[in-house]
């Protein structure tokens, strides 16, 4: 059975499958990154270049539709590999009305519910008792769904996160905790804000079984979340995993500072842990693809991003009539609710 499943991980099929997403993502995210230089996007905007190995290990270990996830604000990927109607993410980044919640919600708050996506949330942690329910939606019924609950180190910092904790400890929640740990809370470095930079630990007081995997390798980083989230589905119990991952760009789109906290020497030594770049060399390695074939699955993901970009470009703004819609109700509850 183990060897099926490592046969199936490393299949040529699925490497080329791996290679395909993490490409788009990191493309998708690019072209991102333009926009908000043209003014094309407002306000905040958290790309995932660098991290691209993570979403779709992620993805591959889990039942999309049927598992929950939630997230912080680095929040475009999940969606994507969901199978999200792309421009639709793209829309709501750029603030447009054909986006997933009407151009309202913007970069930090991509929702697909239907898919079993909860966001994209703004503030530092405000979403991690928001998974802890979804884990206690699960328990409650009775049924399988394993929740992701992915948040980064700087928000590890926080005291609901602790309480949520506590809780899934407590009552055997099935929620995997993921710390998304790319060494920087916005500039801060890790042992700048952490008194244990081993932020995997902080899940054995609550009896919590707890570890640290690699991010950046797409192979052994799903094989490690499939064997975690197959454990959670059994077991009916949480777990906290601390991801390793370094993120290429700056905090934010608006983030040029970099330097201040990080150095180019630093920098390069990182990329050499690219995930896509590492399994390009496992690829050619093995003779699954050439170079002139990772040529043409990019011009073709970046033809598809363009085309993305276009039509989500092409959308109208919200309508000014729309600016209170969805936001407040005048309903009054049933009695008893």
């Amino acid at each position: 059975m183990a060897k099926a499943k490592l046969e199936k991980t490393e299949s040529p099929a699925m490497l080329e499958e791996f290679y395909r997403e993490m490409l788009y993502i990191r493309r998708f995210e690019e072209k991102c990154n333009v926009a908000y230089r043209l003014g094309k996007i407002g306000g905040y905007m958290h790309t995932y270049v660098g991290m691209e190995a993570t979403a779709v290990g992620i993805h591959h270990a889990i039942r999309p539709g049927h598992d929950y996830m939630i997230t912080a604000y680095r929040d475009h990927p999940q969606p994507l590999l969901l199978g999200t109607d792309p421009v639709s993410v793209m829309c709501e980044i750029m603030g447009r009305s054909g986006g997933l919640s009407r151009g309202k919600g913007g970069s930090m708050h991509v929702y697909d519910i239907e898919r079993g996506f909860y966001g994209g949330w703004g503030i530092v942690g405000g979403h991690i008792p928001l998974g802890g329910g979804l884990a206690f939606s699960s328990k409650y019924r009775g049924d399988d769904r394993v929740t992701i609950c992915l948040l980064g180190d700087g928000a590890a910092n926080q005291g609901v996160v602790f309480e949520t904790m506590n809780m899934a400890g407590l009552w055997d929640l099935p929620i995997i905790f993921c710390i998304e740990n790319n060494e920087f809370a916005m500039g801060t470095r890790l042992e700048y804000h952490a008194a244990d930079t081993e932020l995997y630990k902080r899940g054995e007081p609550f009896n919590i079984k707890s570890e640290r995997i690699d991010g950046m390798d797409v192979i052994e980083f799903h094989k490690d979340m499939e064997r975690i989230v197959n454990w959670v589905r059994k077991e009916q119990k949480p777990y906290w995993v601390e991801i390793m991952n370094y993120r290429f760009n700056g905090h934010g789109a608006a983030d040029n500072d970099r330097e201040l906290y990080r150095t180019k020497a630093e920098e390069a030594e990182a990329m050499k842990r690219d995930p896509i770049a590492r399994l390009e060399k496992i690829l050619l390695d093995r003779n699954i693809m050439t170079r002139e074939k990772m040529e043409a699955i990019d011009e073709e993901l970046s033809d598809k991003v363009d085309a993305i970009y276009e039509a989500a470009d092409a959308s109208p703004f919200p309508d000014a009539s729309e600016v209170y819609d969805n936001v407040y109700t005048d309903i009054e509850p049933e009695k008893g609710h």
